[in-house]
């Protein structure tokens, strides 16, 4: 009895470690910011849903997570358009969404990688009013508007928050500056971490900042976006990114993400991200619920 016992034991373990093994493993990379953690998660839950074997590596920097993709180390990335575009491929054009998708997905195909559907949202960049700025100019829906609005009132203290990177690339500030006609002067400038603008904003301590669109803090710090009318900040869509030697092996991937990838526009991941940044659960449960929630064939 206990030999049979042992020998159906033996049998369960091999036949659990051959399914196991006929699962193809793909290596998913995530970025160090809750979206792409909660990118990773809902990917890797889902896929798995199926078939696959999901290996998420997290916390990349981007340079980090692109060489790793291209030299073969990852199969997969959610990769954000403008990103790929001025980061990786040195395009300095000024594109709308449309075109520098296809632009990145042509500029990309060439190293292998292969662009999939993309989402709707788009994390681009965005100037922000706080609640009761918003409330005291309510005609001030544009950065235009805005710009009116400095030069307007030139002694008044109208400080701008902003993220150090931003704040000193060529591609940043001083082109934001240029392409608006803003007249901030340096003593207006305030360069913090990235997070402590939206701190910043809430408490009332600046007159605008510089965002992120799809941010959960926006929503719940009752954060006024600014339309970027003269489209100055490149097109940051997401969409996933994949190896083309795994895609050629694994052809049913692309369909699969689909309806992931059109679930997710602006307003969602905003809601997403909150459920991580303000009400602090974790990226893996809030991508449990969002799925179930909206179950995909």
């Amino acid at each position: 009895m206990k030999i049979s016992s042992l020998i159906l034991g033996l049998a369960l373990l091999c036949a659990g470690a051959a399914q196991a093994a006929d699962k193809p493993v793909i290596r998913l990379g995530a970025r160090v910011f809750t979206e792409q953690t909660i990118l990773a998660n809902l990917t890797a839950q889902y896929l798995a849903t199926k078939g696959y074997d999901v290996r998420i590596t997290g916390g990349l920097g981007s340079n980090l997570a692109r060489s790793a993709q291209e030299t073969g180390q990852l199969d997969m990335l959610w990769e954000y358009t403008g990103v790929s575009l001025v980061s990786y491929n040195h395009v300095t054009e000024r594109l709308d969404s449309a075109a520098t998708y296809a632009r990145v997905k042509e500029l990309d195909a060439k190293k292998g990688l292969v662009w999939l559907s993309p989402s709707k949202f788009s994390n681009t960049y965005a100037l922000a009013l706080p609640a009761p700025v918003a409330a005291q100019y309510p005609q001030v829906n544009t950065i235009s508007e805005l710009e009116k609005v400095l030069t307007d009132e030139p002694k008044k203290d109208h400080v701008l928050a902003l993220d150090t990177e931003f704040a000193n690339r060529s591609d940043g500030l001083v082109g934001l500056t240029q392409r608006y006609g803003l007249t901030f002067t340096r003593a207006d400038i305030r360069q913090m971490d990235a997070g402590l603008v939206y701190t910043a904003l809430r408490n009332g301590q600046v007159f605008t900042g510089l965002v992120y669109t799809t941010d959960g803090r926006l929503n719940a710090f009752h954060l006024k976006l600014l339309d970027d009318d003269l489209h100055y900040f490149p097109d940051y869509t997401a969409a996933p990114v994949v190896r083309k030697d795994f895609l050629d092996a694994h052809p049913d991937l692309a369909a699969q993400l689909k309806p992931l990838a059109d679930l997710l526009d602006n307003a969602t991941m905003r809601e997403l991200n909150a459920k991580v940044d303000v009400e602090h659960l974790s990226p893996n449960v809030v991508a449990a619920d969002f799925l179930r929630a909206h179950p995909l064939d």
